[in-house]
């Protein structure tokens, strides 16, 4: 990999996925700098919305909670949480939501609740918090995780967040209304969802990473898709946004 790290690579190829002027759903963590990054560089007019009420917001420096004053200055308004929920998310409005978990399966389903049974788990997670709700409601959802064979099991231990459930129609049956995943981004490579089957396609490798090595890491026979892409690497200017104004202050690490 050339001068930057896998999570450089991660929040880049996750800012690229943005257009200038959505409104974004944003949690802490990879997103958070993701939709900062994008702000600051080549989507000055997104709408970024958090979950703790703040509508618009432009914070000065990176965020470091979803509580962070930072999050309130200069925002387009503030709301108490039920509001962002019911009148921001449940209406339709919120274009891109942005989600992790602890697994992801071949359909885009999300596991934030228990790794093994649910009665007698082997480890008990934090549950949903609001990632139900985006991945039911948003207009699409982009998806960070880690890639790993534990976190991309063929099938999720439960299924926390609803992507495609078990493929093709199936969501649309149920009357979900958001759009449901459009791109898993990981450590090693950018993956997007078949039409048709909805299932899980690798559209690109990291530089440096090979097929072999995704699919290692990959709990199901992977497809690639013909061709197979190469992701952008960060560009000098959004290495020097993420090094500089949006590294962590000294007085919050």
């Amino acid at each position: 990999m050339g001068d930057y790290t896998a999570r450089e690579i991660m929040v880049t190829a996750a800012a690229q996925m943005l257009q200038d002027g959505q409104t974004v759903f944003v949690g802490i963590g990879i997103p958070n700098l993701a939709v900062n990054l994008a702000r600051r560089t080549r989507c000055p007019n997104l709408v970024l919305i958090y979950e703790s009420g703040a509508i618009g917001a432009r914070p000065a420096r990176l965020p470091i909670s979803i509580g962070d004053p930072a999050l309130v200055a200069g925002a387009d308004g503030v709301c108490s949480m039920p509001e962002v929920f019911q009148y921001c998310l449940q209406r339709g409005f919120i274009e891109v939501g942005f989600l992790g978990g602890a697994q992801i399966d071949r359909f885009g389903n999300l596991n934030t609740t228990v790794i093994g049974d649910y009665l007698k788990p082997k480890v008990r997670l934090p549950g949903s918090g609001g990632a139900c709700e985006i991945a039911v409601l948003a207009r699409k959802v982009i998806v960070v995780i880690p890639h790993s064979r534990r976190a991309f099991p063929e099938r999720v231990d439960f299924i926390t967040s609803p992507g495609f459930l078990g493929g093709g129609a199936e969501r649309a049956r149920l009357g979900l209304p958001g759009g449901g995943p459009d791109a898993v981004i990981t450590d090693l490579g950018v993956l997007r969802f078949d039409q048709e089957t909805r299932e899980m396609v690798l559209a690109s490798l990291h530089p440096g990473v090979t097929l072999d090595a995704v699919r290692a890491q990959t709990g199901w026979p992977l497809r690639a898709a013909s061709p197979l892409g190469v992701t952008q690497p960060p560009s000098a200017e959004e290495l020097r946004v993420l090094r500089g104004e949006l590294a962590p202050s000294p007085d919050l690490a």
